[in-house]
């Protein structure tokens, strides 16, 4: 399932395959040591019903979270995915009832869009650091949305796709995630742009010299970004059935840690996919597992903010192993 991959060079080079296998194996057995003791310590745990309500926990955070994996590993960031959610989700549930699905749907995805092409462009374009871009436009589009939907909770009928379970009760938006997983991990894999993206984040002044294109390949990476907040933005607009200005709040936080937590290194050029996914994994199952057990949702951040900060020291902590190599 690993396929964590080390930059600057586009060519897999046998020690990126050595570095591979401990840093997954350590994500795994963290995973399996949650299972085993929320089974132990609840009845309700260990059953096929929680399971399929845990990844359906993750599935918007974890479209978000694809989107987030390729900026992260080429060394940039994007705080504005949460708000994205609920602009995308108040642009489709005011145009719906006018225009439309099939017109809703274009306007949303190119709500969507349009965050990503600001973020690219400032950060591409003009040079503004990403974070703080990505901080203006999550704090713009959260206003704007508050404004436009004046705080209230718009109803959305007729756009309840996300509540079909078409295979062994499984939820259309789990099925989602797992397509936008497999070809985000595909893109970063097997394609000459993924490749360059682990180029750029390892060493961008190398990457430039060599022509890779890093203002190009990142401005994709923020379209990238944008779509996955459409793709979200709509599934969570239909399985809540409405949207308000709370919608996503939180959500870039989450994200990042799962990305952080799967083994993406904040500096850049490290990470993969299917890392991503176990991070989300090993988030949703201590979420789960603690509301089972009847645990404050307050200590339950506490817990989030706690995997976070140990997921950057353990980053840290590898950057200075591999530098000492």
């Amino acid at each position: 399932m690993s396929d964590t991959l080390t930059a600057p060079s586009l060519t897999p080079t046998p020690t990126r395959n050595r570095l591979r296998l401990p840093e997954t194996l350590a994500l795994i057995i963290f995973l399996l040591a949650e299972v085993i003791f929320f089974s132990v310590a609840s009845k309700y745990f260990l059953s096929w019903d929680n399971f399929v309500n845990i990844f359906s926990a993750v599935a918007v955070t974890g479209i978000l979270a694809a989107g987030a994996t390729i900026l992260l590993i080429g060394g940039q960031f994007d705080l504005s995915i949460g708000s994205g959610v609920a602009w995308v989700g108040l642009m489709f549930a005011l145009t719906n009832p006018i225009l439309g699905t099939p017109a809703a749907l274009l306007i949303s995805f190119g709500s969507g869009l349009l965050i990503g092409v600001i973020n690219g462009f400032l950060v591409t374009v003009v040079g503004v650091n990403a974070l703080i871009t990505t901080l203006g436009t999550m704090a713009i589009f959260r206003g704007l949305t508050i404004s436009i939907g004046q705080g209230q909770s718009i109803g959305v009928t007729g756009f309840d796709w996300a509540l079909i379970r078409p295979f062994l009760g499984i939820p259309l938006p789990v099925i989602l995630f797992v397509l936008v997983a497999i070809v985000v991990a595909l893109l970063l894999r097997n394609t000459v742009y993924g490749r360059s993206i682990y180029a750029i984040g390892a060493n961008p002044s190398a990457a430039r010299l060599v022509g890779l294109g890093s203002k190009r390949n990142i401005f994709i990476a923020f379209l990238i970004s944008g779509l996955c907040m459409a793709l979200a933005g709509l599934t969570s607009v239909s399985q809540l059935g409405a949207t308000s200005g709370t919608t996503g709040l939180g959500m870039e936080l989450a994200a990042i840690t799962a990305v952080i937590l799967g083994g993406t290194s904040l500096t850049g050029g490290v990470g993969s996919m299917s890392g991503t996914v176990l991070g989300l994994l090993i988030v949703a199952v201590l979420g789960n597992g603690m509301t089972l057990l009847n645990i404050n949702s307050s200590w339950q951040q506490v817990a989030t903010g706690i995997l976070l900060i140990l997921a950057v020291s353990f980053d840290r902590l590898r950057q200075r192993l591999l530098r000492s190599r």
